[in-house]
């Protein structure tokens, strides 16, 4: 059995000849010397360059939310200047009719203002009246008004101020003055336009030119630019929903409350909402000052007030929750600062383009191994596991938090999936930190809190009464501290899944320490190690305790030996009948050595509607051997995406397997009339997969109890296997696409959804199949029809 060495207790000393800490502290200041000259560079040219910058980054933002219009229409078979000029045409008829009709909402509105003078000066002066009338803070306004009189007389008499008015220019100078902030924007604007139908035009070729300037790995690269279109896309199409849910009832509203220009105030606030944070207080002002100069009461201004905060609150805790979700990857504290840094940058329009502009950032941090700190800086994803948060708070002594932040994981995996993926893995990083990093201190902080974490656990998730008396497995910690921490929590585990568990602890594993054990009439034993070196202490404490309790069933558990360094028979030179590595596998284990408890293994357990399904799978074409070509052809393509050695197609019937596509020819199970391979299904790994309706993947078929002893695995060598569903319209699942590898491995969350979009191209196949003749037929029939039959007379 390879094993890794286990770390030292003692610190690691700095090797002689290597480099000194002053050494390092130079390079580094060096390093943060050079970074800080960039970014002064870079912010420098971003600030003098915002006239060129400015119209760029807008025209690309432009062009992020035309382009799915210009792709559609070339899809239908358009040229792509035709449906770029098309695009562009119905935007500008667009913006030019919203600006006919905000044009004569405002002149409407102008009409009627001196109509409003006499209630604002109404109101003006009541409110005068009110700040006029006598009240608490007089006296102090007094006391401090003649205290200002005083100081004012001691410092002598106040000098006269000055202003120098300069002479009013002619009228040309005026028109001129008038003329180019006019053009200013016009031309600003015109250099939108253009950047925007060249950037719409040569699309392709600027995306190959950024790929060049990426550089490094194209797939990497590729990924990046996806991932910034996708998210930019993504949070326009979401910020323009939003903004016109918003719009939509705030202009039926004011027109319901009888505030004028209703659809006006609508579309501003649809505008104005694309500027993050003070756009929406902007956009309330002006129908809360209209309803002000309208009303002679404060009855509209009150109901115009309530009507805006209901929606913002609608809008802020309902809609945008929902439509937003993750779709920046930006935290919130992100956001903030890069609105502050870019407004201070380039004014009010980088607060519009702030969000974007951050987003392009974040890809960058994502695919530059140089600029990985703005992943860390910007993401909103944690740039700490909860294994790591909760092992950091242990090491404060903050056992609190650790036990909250326990809970939450808890809240999402449940309590053994946590032990699982959490708790063991915080044992792990204290074993490995135990004696190169950690103090005395330290290990205290972190044993002592792991035990109060597992109190807490116990005291919030008790376990039911056990079905027999007695418990049915004993955990014992091996060596250290940690050790008998863990076996703790896989007795919890175990007790929480049915099997009933307890701890015991000893201190040598001597004679005598083994036999106050108690372990009379207990089947099955599990020994913890966090040890990198097991052999010799485990092979020790198997022999006590085969030499105490013969019958003994023990389960060797590593936990720092990696699953891919155990071979299948290592347990046989330890002395162990079983060898586990994780606490789903310690379950499984058990369940196989307590038949009293889970029963023989069935293989997976038929679904309730188990008839219909297979009545549903005979009513389809999925066992039509006329498809076997184009199954074989996306399981080739399966196998090659994913670079395994088989991927197959298979349909699960009452009794069999049957694999309606493969990559390549399998062996050794019998074969139906078509010379499709068919196993029991019993043995079918896929049958899982019908059974839970869900993705299913095993990373190590040798490290699960499922499918340790697995025909299909064993025959055909198989450690990996991932399966999709293949599910019917009705909703039936009616087989599944399985990628299987001699290797262990896993699968992240893309590859999950691609293998799930291939099973799902399985099921599309099939079904135009299933039309296409279905159509054959049809037309077969009405030509036999039109034959067949009475002559017609001349």
């Amino acid at each position: 059995m390879t094993t890794t060495p286990a770390p030292s207790r003692r610190a690691v000393q700095p090797e002689a000849g290597g480099i000194s800490a002053g050494d390092l502290g130079g390079a580094d200041i060096v390093r943060v010397a050079a970074a800080l000259v960039s970014a002064a560079v870079i912010i420098a040219a971003l600030y003098y360059g915002q006239d060129i910058l400015i119209p760029l980054a807008f025209a690309f933002l432009i062009g992020f939310a035309l382009n799915p219009p210009v792709v559609w229409l070339r899809r239908r078979g358009l040229p792509k200047v035709i449906a770029i000029v098309a695009v562009m045409t119905v935007v500008l008829v667009l913006l030019a009719s919203l600006f006919l009709v905000l044009g004569t909402q405002l002149r409407s509105l102008g009409e009627q203002l001196p109509t409003y003078q006499s209630t604002i000066h109404s109101k003006l002066d009541d409110l005068k009246a009110q700040f006029k009338a006598p009240g608490m803070l007089d006296s102090a306004l007094n006391a401090i008004t003649s205290l200002q009189k005083e100081v004012e007389a001691v410092q002598g008499a106040e000098a006269q101020r000055v202003e120098v008015v300069a002479a009013p220019g002619t009228q040309l100078q005026v028109a001129l003055v008038w003329l180019g902030r006019v053009l200013g924007p016009l031309a600003t604007a015109g250099i939108i336009l253009v950047f925007v139908v060249l950037a719409l035009l040569d699309r392709t070729d600027l995306r190959d030119r950024l790929l060049r300037i990426l550089g490094g790995n194209l797939h990497r690269s590729t990924d990046a630019i996806e991932d910034a279109g996708r998210r930019i896309s993504r949070y326009l199409l979401m910020q323009l929903v939003v903004n016109t849910t918003f719009a939509i009832p705030l202009a039926l509203g004011l027109w319901l409350i009888g505030v004028p220009g209703a659809l006006l105030w609508g579309v501003v606030a649809a505008v104005l909402r694309f500027v993050p944070y003070v756009g929406a207080l902007i956009s309330a002002v002006f129908p809360l000052a209209l309803a002000f100069a309208v009303d002679p009461g404060w009855h509209m201004v009150l109901w115009t007030l309530a009507l805006i905060a209901g929606l913002e609150f609608i809008s802020n805790n309902i809609v945008e929750p929902m439509l937003y979700g993750t779709s920046t990857g930006l935290s919130a504290i992100s956001l903030i600062a890069a609105a502050t840094f870019w407004t201070a940058l380039w004014g009010p329009v980088g607060l519009i383009l702030s969000t974007p502009l951050t987003v392009c950032l974040l890809v960058l941090g994502k695919t530059l191994p140089q600029l990985q700190f703005l992943d860390t800086l910007l993401g909103s994803v944690p740039v700490l596991s909860p294994t790591e948060r909760i092992y950091q708070r242990l090491l404060a002594g903050d056992v609190d938090e650790a036990i909250e932040i326990a809970e939450s994981e808890i809240e999402t995996l449940a309590v053994v999936p946590f032990y699982d993926a959490v708790g063991i893995a915080v044992l792990r990083l204290a074993s490995d930190d135990y004696g190169r990093q950690a103090t005395a201190a330290h290990r205290l902080r972190v044993a002592e809190g792991m035990e109060a974490l597992l109190e807490e656990l116990r005291d919030e998730h008790p376990v039911a009464a056990p079905v027999v008396p007695g418990p049915q497995v004993v955990c014992i910690g091996g060596k250290w501290e940690i050790d008998a921490i863990a076996a703790e929590m896989l007795a919890h585990a175990l007790s929480l899944e049915g099997i009933a568990a307890q701890t015991r602890r000893v201190v040598h594993v001597t004679a005598s320490s083994v036999g106050r054990l108690d372990l009379d009439g207990v089947p099955v034993v599990c020994i913890n190690y966090f040890s990198g070196e097991p052999n010799s202490a485990a092979r020790q404490f198997c022999r006590r305790l085969r030499q105490r309790w013969p019958e003994l069933k023990i389960v060797l558990v590593l936990w720092t030996v990696p699953a891919e360094a155990l071979a299948s028979d290592a347990f046989k030179e330890i002395g162990a009948d079983e060898i586990a590595t994780s606490i789903a596998e310690v379950i499984g284990r058990a369940q196989r050595m307590l038949p009293e408890v889970a029963g023989e293994p069935t293989g997976a357990e038929a679904p309730a509607n188990d008839d219909e399904r297979v009545e549903a799978l005979h009513g389809t074409d999925f066992l039509a051997a006329s498809l076997r070509d184009d199954l074989d052809a996306i399981a080739k393509r399966a196998a090659d995406a994913f670079d395994v050695d088989v991927a197959m197609i298979s349909a699960i019937d009452a009794d069999q397997e049957i694999v309606i596509g493969r990559s390549k020819e399998l062996s050794g199970f019998g074969r139906d009339e078509a010379g499709r391979p068919i196993l029991p299904r019993q043995a079918a790994i896929c049958d899982y997969v019908v059974a839970s309706g869900e993705t299913l993947v095993v990373a190590d078929t040798e490290r699960d109890a499922r499918f340790t002893d697995n025909p299909v695995a064993k025959t055909w060598g198989l450690r990996f296997y991932a399966g999709a569903p293949l599910r019917s319209a009705d909703g039936f699942v009616l087989g599944a696409l399985c990628i299987l590898d001699a290797d262990a491995r896993t699968l992240d969350e893309r590859e999950r959804e691609l293998l799930e979009k291939l099973a799902a191209d399985v099921v599309e196949t099939i079904s135009r199949k299933e039309v296409d003749r279905s159509s054959q037929q049809a037309e077969t029939e009405t030509e036999a029809s039109a034959t067949v039959g009475q002559p017609v007379p001349e």
